[in-house]
């Protein structure tokens, strides 16, 4: 059973940053692309950033596209998110995904498992 565990949300001001976090117990994690994604209260979840399962290759929302980086480090199975220039807009539970096919590029959509999420508040 695949498990997905983020971590590293919290309260910041807006022009302030924050590192999520995501930590997966599957051995084989290394070969999966990953994504992250948001969900605002009354909003539909929305796809935020993805990686390739080598990390060469990145996809963003054009909302957070040279505010955010999304990064992996396969050794300890994480994969990051990198949050600059927050926003209050940014304000929403974030979830990291892994893509359900192995050695795919990064993408939108095409996850099969997820995390429990992790909050983040961007006050103005």
């Amino acid at each position: 059973q695949v498990q997905l565990v983020e971590s590293g949300g919290g309260l910041v001001q807006a022009g302030g940053s924050l590192r999520l976090s995501c930590a997966g117990s599957e051995r084989t994690f290394g070969t999966y692309a990953m994504g992250w994604f948001r969900q605002a209260p009354g909003k539909e979840r929305e796809f935020v950033a993805g990686i390739s399962w080598s990390g060469d290759r990145t996809l963003y929302a054009n909302s957070v596209k040279g505010r955010f980086t999304i990064s992996r480090d396969n050794a300890k199975n994480t994969v990051y998110l990198q949050m600059n220039s927050l926003k209050p807009e940014d304000t929403a539970a974030y979830y990291c995904a892994k893509r359900s096919t192995r050695y795919s590029p990064p993408s939108g959509s095409g996850y099969d498992y997820w995390g429990q999420g992790t909050q983040v508040t961007v006050s103005s």
